[in-house]
């Protein structure tokens, strides 16, 4: 499979893996950005993808990133979407966090998509774990 890939400025990067086989390829800021403190801000790329149908590309956090207390907020980009992929982080510390162009702020993996036929229902099958939510299985 190929994912085509348009520039739109013209200091992006493309995205790319870091290692064979990785799940995830590396998206790259195209512009300084100043996080504040819990204030999201869709930091762009300035790329375009073209997904094929029945993918999606799923948007992660990079695990350096992350331990810098920068987390990506939502994160799916359909197959039919064709404007620029920007990625929406917060920073979680107290200390603004500068993002700086050409740097990796988060990861995509393309995957399969299923369709489904919604239909409506008044009762559903039943299972093991019912309505257990949160905490259901405990902590041990």
């Amino acid at each position: 499979m190929k994912l085509r890939v348009k520039r739109i400025h013209k200091e992006a990067r493309l995205p790319s893996y870091g290692h064979p086989g990785d799940a995830g390829m590396d998206l790259y800021a195209v512009e300084d950005v100043v996080l504040e403190r819990g204030n999201p801000v869709p930091v762009p790329t300035g790329i375009q993808v073209a997904i094929p149908v029945g993918h999606v590309g799923l948007v992660w956090d990079k695990s350096g990133v992350s331990l810098s207390g920068v987390h990506r907020l939502a994160g799916v980009i359909d197959a039919g979407y064709r404007g620029e992929i920007r990625v929406v982080l917060i920073n979680l510390t107290e200390k603004p966090y500068t993002v700086e162009r050409g740097k990796k702020i988060a990861q995509m993996l393309i995957q399969p998509v299923f369709s489904v036929e919604i239909e409506e229902a008044d009762n559903l099958d039943g299972t093991d774990r019912g309505e257990g939510g949160f905490g259901s299985t405990g902590l041990n």
